[in-house]
């Protein structure tokens, strides 16, 4: 049997480009500019031009302004389309940043990357082991080294890590690094003399001698962040002169009278995060009064918070950032300070357009370190979900956030999204999305600022956007904004992509967005399309889209979702060779009960991709006899007994699911029971090829039983598939057809017939004999139609490898390598070996060829049950018979050499 995988929509215009280089930048590029397109339909982006591009033509800033915007993946694809183009996809400028955190980074991936990593600037990683691998780079000019999962980072690694980056300016390491000790950070100091930036997160203990060595050995250093730590000591940070930023959020043990006493005498700070610690208000007071303090972040201390109106400060050139201040209008004052534009009042936003974020170190301006503590901050309050703070969410909370994520900084803008996706889910057991948070995103203009995130071609910030647009979608109101928005289409476009992260989160969101009849056939439509690709189609499974879309195909009664749902659980099912997605269908409660159900649809679609599904699901063994217990026989014989006037493609399904079914030789004997055999010879009448074939199949199975065999005889079934073996231009249909006749006239069903009545149809026909002759006539054409009679006499002559291969390859029918027989039908085509009739040992001994030549799908199964059944006897016999018909002996010589090949390849 053969799955088929259906995709709707149309093709790209044929006419688009037509040079030699264009199939491999389009593949790529069509990514980057996918969203621009106007002409979307169920997830499907079409490209049109009306003029032939020269991509050659090209200037290279140009091409490497393209390449800029591809991921890495594709700009090592585009490397290999010529050799200018490789020069251009390694220029040192497409090469000075690299975020790996979505890659298993290891010694080899590493080497590979180490030939266009030596200008590497920028370098973001994800786990101890690619930590371990990072020197491997041999990134001696690193400046900014950013390390996500670092929970089992060692000291050793990151002593490594610092002797290997002398050249480092900025190391942000984190979250819960417990491993990482003083000691390592005294070796970073020496190491690392030219750091200005420094983030650690998660260390149990900071003592006062790495903290003098920091003050040591790096005079530059302006920025320190020890957040989450356990024990800090205070009275080393006093020390710290040269610093400038300084965040000790989430520290525990920091004994803050003092704390607050010294830092704001000796220390020359203008920006301070103490956020969720237990700082008093008297020490804030104290803090403030120090003349160089601008900002002081203090979110989520509850000590401070409780007694909040005892804080005195000056307000007009200071700004404190608390969950009872106007986070806004603090964020808006600070934006001034860092700049101030022609005909600018000011104000935050217009702060975001200007010169200040072009500059070099992000960390000496005001506004970058609020965003990024403020973002940091408010996602650490938003994991630990603490009750009590719907009041902070809706009116400052979220639009903090959303005004977080058009920052220009690439990490601020992943955690603000992080933060929203985070901070609306309320019960992460049950999946509750809290519906007051979620409408706030959205009336605060967050379902247009997430989508456009989406649209970026960073990896990282697609993935967090993603997640955000998934789980606010769980919102009724949310997933219909989200819809209009376009984000069904932005979503399937990220569905595609080949990082796993953002594949899995926009597939999720695509099946969140479940509300309102025309959104929800939408994404099962784009659902369906993502399942056609293998790859896509385990995104769609490992975000939950095999339980939402049998949801669908179970409760919805829209027709057109209906029909999408049922078209995506066909698509899922169509790779059960490479992967579990057919067999998950199955195993889900109400899915096979649901799908045969919908063949009893009012509507076609409805019916055709609802047999189409049940088509890919019989191929499992499983699913096969679960479909039959669920009532799938009868249905789809009266579905093919229906649908003779109906479309080719409910015709192409419905004998294909009785294809699939009858398999099992009890689906075979029931199908035949309840009337099957009459629809499926009237659908091998078809004048479509597709139909010729799954009627065929099925036919070609129901004639292995004896029963079935006659019932086909006395329904007039010969005519018509002597008429498949003659004239079909399907050669698959031609050859089942010529095996389903074979099965019915080896001698089997004459034991059956034996005292039956003949109907009247066959008496006049000339009876059994008279169907038996013009059966074996027309199987005897068939097999000489596949036979080069001198090429069959030269084998006969020589028995030579070259002459048998010659012979091998013009009977061979490729798509016969498709096909997967049992046992028991391999056994019996070696017992036609022996049969009386000279045109059916030909037909076995060709049957046998097919099945096992070398490269079929399924020739060393069908080698294996040849060696069970002990059938070399048998085709040498067949092959040395002075009697045989001269294919019978060439072919069986063939099998022999299959069988000896195969032996021989798995002996390797």
């Amino acid at each position: 049997m053969i799955r088929r995988v259906r995709r709707k929509g149309l093709q790209a215009s044929k006419d688009s480009t037509n040079t030699k280089n264009a199939p491999a930048v389009i593949s790529c590029l069509e990514k980057t500019s996918a969203f621009a397109s106007n002409e979307e339909e169920e997830g499907v982006i079409y490209y049109e031009s009306k003029h032939e591009v020269d991509w050659t033509c090209l200037p290279d800033d140009t091409l490497v302004g393209l390449f800029s915007l591809l991921n890495y993946r594709d700009r090592a694809s585009v490397a290999s389309v010529c050799r200018t183009w490789h020069c251009l996809a390694y220029s040192s400028s497409l090469w000075n940043s690299l975020d790996l955190r979505a890659h298993s980074l290891d010694w080899d991936m590493a080497s590979s990357l180490a030939g266009r990593c030596a200008k590497l600037q920028r370098l973001k990683f994800r786990g101890a082991a690619a930590a371990n691998a990072i020197v491997s780079l041999k990134t001696r000019e690193l400046k900014d080294l950013s390390g996500d999962g670092c929970r089992d980072l060692t000291d050793a690694a990151l002593c490594m890590l610092a002797a290997r980056h002398e050249a480092l300016d900025t190391l942000q390491l984190g979250p819960d690094c417990e491993k990482i000790t003083s000691e390592a950070i005294k070796m970073v100091a020496i190491c690392c003399s030219n750091l200005r930036c420094l983030r650690l997160s998660g260390l149990r203990d900071v003592d006062s001698e790495a903290i003098l060595a920091l003050l040591k050995h790096c005079p530059n250093l302006t920025e320190l962040g020890l957040i989450d730590c356990g024990v800090v000591d205070e009275i080393a940070l006093s020390t710290a002169t040269s610093l400038r930023f300084l965040s000790v959020a989430g520290s525990r043990i920091i004994l803050w009278s003092s704390a607050a006493y010294l830092w704001s005498k000796t220390l020359n700070l203008v920006a301070l995060d103490v956020s969720r610690t237990e700082i008093t208000p008297n020490d804030v007071t104290c803090l403030l009064t120090s003349s160089k303090l601008r900002i002081l972040c203090a979110l989520n201390c509850p000590i401070l918070e409780d007694a909040s109106d005892s804080v005195v400060y000056h307000c007009k050139d200071k700004v404190l950032l608390a969950r009872f201040t106007d986070l806004i209008k603090g964020m808006t004052a600070i934006s001034s300070w860092s700049y101030q534009g022609p005909g600018s009042n000011g104000t935050f936003l217009e702060w975001r357009g200007g010169k200040i974020g072009q500059q070099e170190n992000i960390s000496m301006d005001l506004a970058g370190w609020t965003e990024w503590v403020l973002s940091h901050g408010l996602l650490r309050i938003a994991e630990t979900n603490t009750p009590g703070l719907d009041s902070f969410w809706l009116k400052q909370g979220t639009a903090v956030m959303l005004s977080l994520i058009k920052s220009k900084q690439e990490d601020v803008q992943e955690r603000g999204a992080t933060a929203l996706a985070t901070f609306v889910v309320v019960d992460d057991e049950n999946a509750t999305v809290d519906p007051a948070r979620a409408e706030t995103v959205m009336h605060g203009g967050g379902i247009h600022l997430l989508l456009h995130l989406a649209k970026s071609c960073r990896e990282g910030v697609q993935s967090e956007a993603a997640k955000a647009i998934a789980n606010l979608s769980v919102n009724a109101e949310v997933a219909k904004a989200v819809a209009m928005e376009g984000g069904i289409s932005i979503l399937a476009s990220l569905a595609r992509s080949p990082n796993r992260w953002v594949a899995e989160e926009a597939a999720g969101g695509l099946w969140n967005l479940s509300v309102g009849e025309e959104h929800k056939e939408r994404a099962a439509g784009a659902l369906a399309n993502l399942a056609a690709d293998d790859k896509c189609s385990m995104n769609v499974a490992t975000a939950g889209g095999v339980h939402a879309l049998v949801r669908l195909a179970r409760f919805c009664k829209h027709e057109g979702v209906q029909e999408q749902a049922a078209r995506a659980l066909a698509n899922l099912a169509a790779h059960g060779d490479s992967n579990g997605n057919n067999a998950a269908v199955g195993r889900e409660a109400g899915a096979l009960e649901a799908l045969v159900q919908l063949t009893c649809s009012n509507h076609e679609g409805v019916r055709q991709e609802a047999a189409g599904a049940l088509w890919n699901l019989s191929f499992d063994d499983r699913n096969r006899e679960a479909i039959a217990a669920a009532g799938g026989v009868e249905a789809l014989v009266a579905l093919a007994r229906s649908c003779s006037n109906g479309s080719q493609g409910l015709q192409e399904r419905a004998a294909g699911a009785l294809w699939g079914l009858s398999v099992s030789e009890a689906n075979s004997i029931a199908i035949g029971l309840v009337g099957g055999v009459a629809p499926l010879i009237a659908l091998a009448q078809s004048d479509a090829e597709d139909v010729h074939e799954t009627a065929a199949g099925a036919l070609w199975n129901l004639a292995f039983n004896p029963g079935n065999a006659l019932r086909i005889v006395e329904e007039e079934g010969v005519p018509a598939l002597v008429c498949l073996c003659s004239s079909s231009h399907s050669k698959m249909a031609r050859f089942m057809a010529a095996l389903a006749l074979a099965y019915m006239f080896d001698g089997r069903m004459d034991e059956v017939a034996t005292g039956t009545v003949i109907c009247d149809g066959i008496s006049k026909t000339g009876g059994l004999d008279g169907a038996r002759r013009m059966a074996m006539r027309h199987i005897e054409a068939f097999v000489q139609a596949f036979s080069d009679q001198q090429a069959l006499s030269v084998a006969a002559a020589l028995w030579a490898p070259t002459a048998l291969q010659q012979v091998a390859d013009s009977a061979r029918i490729q798509e016969a390598g498709h096909l997967r027989c049992s046992g028991a039908e391999v056994g019996r085509f070696v017992m036609m070996l022996r049969n009386g009739s000279p045109v059916l040992r030909a037909c076995a001994a060709f049957a046998l060829l097919q099945f096992t030549m070398p490269g079929g799908r399924h020739a060393v199964h069908h080698v294996s049950l040849l060696q069970k059944n002990g059938a070399g006897r048998v085709l040498r016999a067949a092959a040395a018979a002075t009697t045989a018909p001269l294919q019978a002996k060439v072919f069986a010589r063939i099998v022999l050499r299959n069988l000896e090949h195969c032996q021989t390849e798995g002996l390797k």
